[in-house]
């Protein structure tokens, strides 16, 4: 099993680079023996390379467990959109706030760079596929950009896309088409040698996007526009924001990081928070250095004013009692007398 040297473009969101998942313990257990896998993949992922014929395709293959696992796929990001599928036994799953078990036959759809796992912490026994294509966006509100190979009409193509993109659900109990692409799928990707099924894979995936196009595609269907707005990129920044609170941020940062211009950017965060960035950010410094002096007593004020983003302990003293009405360390011996 290969793996690549070329880096994709990672994601940068809040202060974090998320790069491309590169599914390290799944080659792990490959190594070991205890799982069969395929794999064909480009840029970081690992397994035999993909040649140019599929560009926009980052990643396709499966693996097949036959005895209980040691192993998982904990929370990650993908840069494209990727359809998982299982044909046999059982997987626990869970993505954003959605956390299942999937069964034979169910079909989850996993959107550009949005968080899932695999694993609860362990994949179950079963046989687990996936694809992983790549859309050209790093937020939701940009707009997908489909590989040139994907053959469906405009209008099927353009009616896939609104309904991926403003329809929250992502799992799908799929039916006996669906299983059958999968498995000549998989059959393709054994039988590819350096990139020898090239026009079989193509063919496959476009017939998996019609398939689930007739899935997706019906009356009880509800659209919700709001999860292709600026307002939800926005939002993901000021949630993943609790991740790098100690970044030295500006306000033109935060907004090139969520994606959208200073002034959008500003609009959003009063209407979700009802407070301006900056004012924002301090509130949420303010929660965890509160939580920092309680939780790690072994830290000077000092060390807590810098793991908090404040640019010096003076600064954060004087921010600390002006909200608090009392200084870090009274904060603190207060609440530990409390304890004791």
């Amino acid at each position: 099993m290969k793996e690549s040297i070329h880096e994709i473009q990672p994601y940068e969101a809040d202060g974090i680079v998320y790069h491309a998942d590169k599914c390290l313990p799944l080659v792990d257990a490959a190594k070991r023996q205890k799982i069969k896998s395929r794999m064909l993949s480009r840029h970081t992922y690992p397994g035999d390379r993909l040649d140019d014929n599929t560009l926009g395709l980052n990643s396709i293959g499966y693996w097949d467990a036959h005895e209980p696992q040691d192993w998982g796929l904990d929370w990650h990001r993908n840069e494209g959109i990727e359809f998982h599928f299982l044909e046999s036994g059982s997987m626990p799953y869970a993505q954003e706030d959605k956390e299942v078990l999937l069964k034979p036959n169910y079909l989850t759809i996993t959107r550009p760079w949005e968080v899932h796992k695999v694993g609860n912490p362990f994949v179950g026994m079963g046989k687990f596929y996936w694809v992983i294509l790549d859309l050209g966006v790093r937020r939701p509100h940009q707009e997908w950009q489909w590989p040139d190979w994907v053959t469906l009409t405009p209008d099927d193509l353009n009616r896939l896309t609104t309904i991926l993109r403003q329809n929250d659900q992502s799992i799908l109990k799929t039916n006996r088409e669906v299983r059958d692409c999968f498995i000549a799928l998989g059959k393709a990707i054994d039988a590819d040698e350096s990139g020898s099924n090239a026009s079989k894979i193509r063919l496959l995936i476009n017939y998996l996007l019609i398939l689930i196009l007739d899935l997706v595609d019906t009356d009880d269907i509800i659209l919700n526009e709001s999860l292709t707005e600026s307002s939800r990129s926005v939002n993901f920044f000021l949630k993943e924001l609790e991740n790098s609170l100690a970044e030295n941020w500006t306000i033109e940062e935060m907004s090139q990081s969520a994606g959208v211009g200073v002034t959008r950017f500003t609009y959003h965060c009063k209407q979700i928070t009802n407070l301006t960035p900056m004012r924002y950010l301090m509130m949420r410094r303010l929660e965890l250095s509160k939580k920092m002096l309680l939780e790690e007593e072994e830290l000077t004020i000092t060390e807590v004013a810098y793991r908090t983003g404040f640019t010096t302990s003076q600064y954060f003293s004087s921010v600390f009692k002006k909200h608090e009405k009392c200084t870090p360390n009274q904060y603190r011996q207060k609440h530990l007398d409390l304890v004791l």
